[in-house]
């Protein structure tokens, strides 16, 4: 379905950026994935890639805080050819009481967290307009419509992503380009996972009830999201099916911004 286009994939070599990645380029789409670091084991997550699906696959590094390298990081893929499908995904987290927030804490999230996407889709769009197709997908979260305590920084963010979403898309939307958030609850990553065996220890609670009672209080069916679930949507967005639905942030959290 995506043979022959380049994707751009932000914050990618791990977690949902990197499932996104498997999942655009299991469809056929050529994949740039990024991240911050440089290590041998990112560029080996390309060439995976590349093996496994008979695409082009590369890693970029690029510093999602600094807009130079937002853009570098597109002009550096188009070198596969033009980027048509972009998803921002890249994201950090901290927790702290309003008072107590950190200020570097606070510029770091919103640069990574909602910046770094505006400058990439400014970078990617005039591309997308002289190729006559393109896709922006921003991984907003379930944050990004409804806000928790300890997260300023991140909530502000991701509602700011949301809005960005809806700009952009009304701006293109006499074009065959579209940009929509997909929205997650608690997704099964191995960040997660990592915190499920802390919050085990902390709460002296065995792992099934750490899940539930815990980590998914908020996620109505009680369950994970998968990282496929968000590949299978980010893969419909770039279908012709989904060609009208633009500037819409769309759920997956198990019914959780539904209370």
């Amino acid at each position: 379905m995506l043979k022959g286009k380049t994707a751009v994939i932000t914050g990618s070599n791990s977690g949902i950026g990197l499932g996104v990645a498997k999942a655009l380029a299991a469809e056929g789409a050529n994949v740039v994935i990024n991240s911050f670091t440089d290590r041998r084991e990112d560029h080996e997550l390309a060439e995976k890639i590349a093996s496994e699906h008979g695409v082009t696959a590369k890693y970029v590094k690029a510093d999602m805080s600094v807009d130079a390298e937002c853009r570098g990081l597109i002009e550096e893929a188009a070198k596969i050819g033009p980027v048509q499908i972009l998803v921002n995904n890249a994201g950090i987290q901290h927790v702290a009481k309003v008072e107590d927030f950190p200020a570097e804490k606070w510029h770091q999230i919103i640069a990574i967290n909602l910046s770094s996407a505006f400058f990439t889709t400014a970078a990617a769009v005039p591309g997308m307009k002289k190729a006559g197709w393109g896709r922006i997908i921003n991984i907003a979260s379930a944050h990004g419509l409804t806000a928790s305590p300890y997260k300023s920084a991140y909530v502000s963010a991701k509602h700011g992503v949301v809005g960005l979403t809806k700009t952009v898309a009304l701006e293109l939307a006499e074009t065959a380009i579209t940009c929509n958030a997909i929205c997650p609850g608690y997704v099964k990553t191995p960040l997660v996972e990592g915190q499920i065996d802390d919050q085990m220890k902390t709460h002296n609670m065995d792992r099934e009830t750490v899940i539930r009672e815990v980590m998914l209080e908020r996620q109505p069916t009680k369950q994970f999201v998968k990282i496929e679930d968000i590949g299978a949507m980010a893969v419909f967005l770039c279908s012709d099916a989904a060609a009208q639905i633009t500037g819409t942030p769309l759920s997956i959290d198990g019914g959780w911004t539904a209370l």
